[in-house]
């Protein structure tokens, strides 16, 4: 039996809290009321036009990386609940919160070398 669902589940809910703690602060900063809001910008990236497309590239080769996994899915094991919620939020969760704030970034220092923002 394959499982799939929890799992992508999991890493696409954390995956969507880091993109927006990433692009959130950058967008703000151009605003000069909100300036404060600038210290939220943790992964400093160039420009709120930056972040985006920076994000939306990342979300696009994300997905596309996920397809396997997804149609071949997670082998079912017998354990315990607390066990498989533990191995699930600690791969996928952890996971999906840390790999978006090093991809995000990493396209962002390319999109600004090749100067396409």
């Amino acid at each position: 039996m394959l499982i799939t669902r929890g799992a992508l589940t999991t890493f696409s809910i954390a995956n969507d809290v880091a993109k927006y703690f990433a692009i959130i602060p950058a967008m703000f900063t151009a605003y000069v009321a909100l300036k404060p809001l600038a210290v939220l910008n943790i992964m400093h990236l160039q420009s709120a036009h930056s972040a985006i497309l920076s994000a939306v590239i990342f979300n696009a080769l994300i997905i596309i990386a996920l397809v396997p996994l997804a149609l071949r899915g997670v082998r079912f094991r017998a354990v315990g609940a607390s066990s498989l919620l533990r191995r699930n939020l600690l791969i996928y969760g952890v996971g999906g919160v840390i790999a978006p704030f090093i991809g995000i970034k990493l396209i962002d220092v390319i999109i600004n070398a090749v100067h396409l923002v």
